[in-house]
């Protein structure tokens, strides 16, 4: 019998129950993917299946890069950019990675920036 090695992945398991609790809430997701250097976030809407808005530490305006301070500037910019669309009540996709360190200062960044999840 063949092992389905991806399906068994600890990371993969932790990703989909993650992802299947914030589809079942019914909201905006914000979405991260963190690399090694960078970080990523975008507001998705699953129902229209767009990303309605987006921010990495890639972006022109953030000089700090991919670390603690370059996550921090990140959710604060993609805070901003969804107030302005006026988006609010949202639900927060860590995807497979633990609410610790850039996932967190990124987090704790948009909250202080407007957004609430």
């Amino acid at each position: 019998m063949a092992v389905k090695r991806y399906e068994n992945n600890a990371a993969v398991r932790r990703q989909r129950r993650v992802r299947a609790k914030v589809k079942a809430s019914g909201r905006l997701r914000i979405s991260i993917f963190r690399s090694s250097r960078n970080i990523y976030a975008q507001i998705i809407d699953d129902a229209a299946g767009a990303t309605l808005v987006s921010a990495s530490s890639l972006d022109k305006s953030i000089k700090n890069g991919g670390g603690r301070e370059g996550a921090e500037a990140v959710g604060k910019l993609l805070a901003e950019r969804a107030v302005e669309k006026k988006l609010s009540n949202l639900a927060f996709d860590r995807g497979s990675y633990p609410y610790h360190g850039r996932v967190q200062a990124l987090a704790e960044a948009a909250r202080a920036a407007g957004l609430k999840f």
